[in-house]
């Protein structure tokens, strides 16, 4: 029988992606992006030395982790990986990422790889169009990435397409102390082939977008961020799903998703939006007590129609937490 090592347990945070910056790519660099690291909801996973490479435990995330283990675990080795809590997929919050990289941080610190997080994230390739998820992972707060050269990835592309490394962090500062209310309507947004497929038909996005939303990201949300001027952020987010990639994947949400968006945006937040191909809906909100109030009514939006959950978070200012522990 065998002696068990001590256990790497790992909580990873969700993400927030407001949005893509540049699928023109006229000047040499594409994709892009800018993200807000999330308190909650988490994913947790305890990990442990073991004669196979197993995934315990009901995830609709366990494929991902048992490739993204064989993808770095040593020749010959194994591990058993266990999920203790669970991120909903293919909604929005990054849960594909976070999963990957929380197997590989994990195996990385049992055998001892002494690699990074982005030589990790290169390992199971997350991060090849946005590099937001990684560095939530490795920094949390709020992220700025400046994609990739164009000619080095060839084609307009989602990252489960991509076999990029993660795009360069212009920018990372601590995210306010504002509320966000977080709504997981119980539907999915687009992935996989139907996403490629997207990226194909909707790409280039005309450069006038392009610069529209760049102008927005410098002379608007980064001041606003270090100001902590809430409306001119909130302003910044609203102007986001009107126009560039994230005005495409806006127009794919189903009606609830966007009355929703159009609800917060009326009530109580000071912006609100689509979170990467959706369909979470995220408003930032000042007043917990106005945060509330908009949780309890969207809640109501949801149990008459899609379903799903609604959460009150805040932005996470620092990365995965990784430390040890015993089964």
């Amino acid at each position: 029988m065998r002696i068990q090592m001590n256990m790497i347990n790992v909580v990873s945070p969700s993400r927030l992606h407001l949005t893509l910056i540049d699928l023109n790519a006229e000047i040499g660099r594409v994709d892009g992006g800018v993200g807000i690291t999330l308190e909650s909801p988490s994913l947790e996973i305890s990990a442990s030395e073991a004669d196979t490479v197993e995934v315990v435990g009901s995830s609709l995330l366990a494929g991902r982790m048992l490739k993204a283990a064989k993808a770095v675990i040593p020749e010959g080795k194994g591990i058993k990986i266990h999920i203790k809590r669970d991120l909903p997929d293919h909604v929005g919050l990054g849960s594909g990422t976070q999963a990957a990289l929380s197997v590989a941080a994990a195996i990385n610190e049992i055998y001892g790889l002494g690699k990074s997080v982005r030589e990790l994230a290169v390992a199971v390739g997350r991060g090849g169009t946005s590099g937001i998820g990684v560095a939530a992972f490795e920094y949390g707060g709020f992220i700025l990435d400046g994609g990739h050269r164009f000619r080095d990835k060839g084609a307009f592309s989602p990252s489960a397409a991509s076999r990029m490394p993660p795009g360069p962090v212009l920018f990372r500062r601590a995210f306010p102390d504002w509320n966000i209310v977080l709504a997981i309507p119980n539907t999915k947004g687009v992935h996989d082939a139907e996403e490629v497929d997207i990226f194909k038909k909707a790409c280039p996005i005309p450069l006038s977008e392009v610069q529209e939303i760049s102008h927005v990201i410098l002379m608007q949300m980064l001041p606003a961020l270090i100001e902590e001027d809430i409306d001119s952020f909130g302003r910044a987010v609203n102007h986001f799903q009107t126009v560039g990639f994230k005005k495409r994947e806006v127009e794919l949400q189903p009606e609830t998703v966007l009355n929703v968006m159009k609800y917060m945006q009326d009530n109580g937040a000071s912006g609100s939006g689509v979170s990467s191909f959706g369909p979470v809906v995220y408003g930032i909100v000042e007043s917990s007590v106005e945060a509330g109030r908009l949780q309890k009514e969207v809640q109501r939006m949801l149990d008459e129609s899609l379903g799903g959950e609604v959460l009150l978070t805040k932005g996470r200012n620092r990365g995965a937490d990784i430390f040890g522990g015993s089964d």
